[in-house]
């Protein structure tokens, strides 16, 4: 996925994209090998004699951190570069200068880090995302990571009167809980998925985005006419499409259809609000509207075609922005919008999208300096922290706000006016996180992949799938999630 959150959407079972958001440079397909669920079962044996002496806890020290402790921070390399951790963990050996800080940047994750979760000697923090993103429901369920509840509750970094927790936008703190109220994740990219595309193209069209399926089809037709394909997306990795379709399918249906899915609830595929929104995609397919050779490229090529003006819509997540700056052109005014629903008796109104965090950061629970990685995350979640991550890499992070004074470039302008639209008519489909492999492979690759290839029909694509979701919710090898 483009390199963040969609990428780094979770793995099977997991708690959390990344897609996407990220994925973000998203994990593409592989999934984590046996051989790493059962190396994670295995590594007993209790090491906290390596553990670093906490410190004194001071105003300006409310975790506790020894000073002199070295602390170690691993960073997924993706989409987002690694810049703006270099500058927070500048932060930190400015506030510790007794402590040794090592930094790393690597796009394997797993096969890093998998070794030494065995071993007991896991790092301090971090950026668990990417390709080989470790999965976290095994983490969590082999009680691998640190609760992050104290990094919630401890001092804001800019504002001692108010709590991390209350610094954060809407969803990240329930995103990081898997079940009950321990915190194991800290997303701290934000990502807004939806439909994208050149503010420019739909303009020399003499053309607003449609908000009903009569009007996209009308300018998918336009937009033939002129040459240029109605949408394109990423056919080696179809799990994007429902960057646009999953919250197309809690507008026409509500969210409880989508909370249905994530549940894994008998028959939640085939409600009606599933059919109506796979029937409207396919007659994208039917009608011709879907670029030539779609089902063929990836996440790159189709980002660059559209980028080229050889298709109008793309599915995609906020990463897109910075993944594809050298191909977009600078007057291509890149815009993203909440997805075009069925027509008036949808139940959620138009502006409906799908906003959630992404680039997951986690603390092992056999980190020798926790509260180090915990402190490191505050740093990071401070008002300069995140104006710094968005202003380096065009995206929102999970700090609320950290726009104010930065010259936001369009896409991110965009995507903050979608947000604003949207209001309280934000979904978050878990599927991504929860079953990593059912959602990417199974759903996206062998369903949608399939039926917007035109080698499944709609009503054969929801057999199957519902089919993968049944076969999901009976294997006991997998960890269940559900809504509370």
């Amino acid at each position: 996925m483009g390199s963040t959150s969609a990428e780094n959407h979770g793995t099977e079972g997991v708690g959390r994209r990344d897609l996407i958001k990220r994925s973000a440079a998203l994990g593409l397909i592989s999934v984590p090998t046996m051989s790493f669920l059962s190396a994670c079962a295995s590594s007993g044996g209790d090491d906290s004699g390596d553990k670093a002496k906490a410190g004194k806890k001071t105003a300006k020290n409310p975790l506790a951190v020894n000073d002199t402790a070295g602390m170690e921070f691993v960073l997924f390399d993706g989409g987002f570069g690694k810049e703006y951790a270099e500058d927070a963990v500048k932060i930190y050996e400015k506030n510790f200068p007794k402590a040794s800080v090592k930094f790393s940047a690597t796009q394997k994750i797993q096969s890093t880090l998998q070794p030494r979760f065995n071993q007991g000697t896991p790092p301090d923090l971090i950026d668990n995302s990417g390709a080989e993103q470790m999965d976290m429901g095994v983490l969590v369920g082999k009680n691998q990571l640190t609760d992050l509840t104290p990094l919630l509750d401890a001092p804001s970094y800019d504002d001692p009167a108010k709590k991390v927790r209350d610094t954060l936008r809407p969803g990240i703190v329930e995103m990081g809980q898997f079940d009950g109220e321990k915190v194991w994740i800290l997303y701290y990219a934000y990502t807004v998925y939806g439909v994208w595309y050149s503010q420019k193209a739909l303009d020399s069209l003499d053309e607003q985005y449609p908000e009903t399926w009569d009007q996209m089809l009308a300018v998918c037709a336009k937009a033939k006419k002129k040459g240029m394909a109605g949408w394109t997306y990423a056919g080696k990795y179809p799990y994007y499409i429902p960057f646009s379709l999953y919250p197309m399918i809690g507008k026409v249906g509500g969210r409880e259809v989508l909370d249905a899915i994530d549940n894994l609830e008998p028959n939640a595929w085939k409600h009606p609000a599933v059919k109506a929104c796979f029937e409207a995609y396919y007659e994208l397919y039917k009608k011709g509207y879907v670029l030539k050779g779609t089902p063929g490229l990836d996440h790159i090529q189709s980002q660059t075609a559209w980028a080229e003006g050889k298709a109008l819509f793309i599915p995609n997540g906020s990463w897109v922005e910075n993944e594809s700056a050298n191909v977009i052109p600078k007057d291509f005014d890149l815009a993203v919008s909440a997805p075009t629903g069925l027509d008036s008796s949808d139940k959620l109104p138009f502006g409906t999208i799908w906003a959630s965090g992404g680039e997951p950061f986690i603390v092992p629970a056999k980190a020798k300096n926790a509260p180090g990685g915990m402190e490191q995350l505050r740093i990071m979640l401070s008002e300069a922290s995140s104006k710094n991550f968005t202003s380096k890499v065009k995206s929102l992070t999970a700090y609320n706000g950290g726009t104010d004074g930065i010259p936001l470039t369009p896409g991110l302008k965009s995507g903050v006016a979608a947000l604003e639209k949207a209001g309280e008519n934000v979904v978050n489909p878990r599927l991504q996180d929860w079953y990593v492999q059912l959602q990417k492979e199974k759903i996206g690759v062998s369903g949608l992949g399939e039926m917007m290839a035109g080698r499944l029909t709609p009503a054969e694509a929801i057999t199957k799938i519902q089919g993968f979701a049944d076969e999901a919710a009976k294997d006991d090898s997998i960890k269940h999630y559900k809504h509370q």
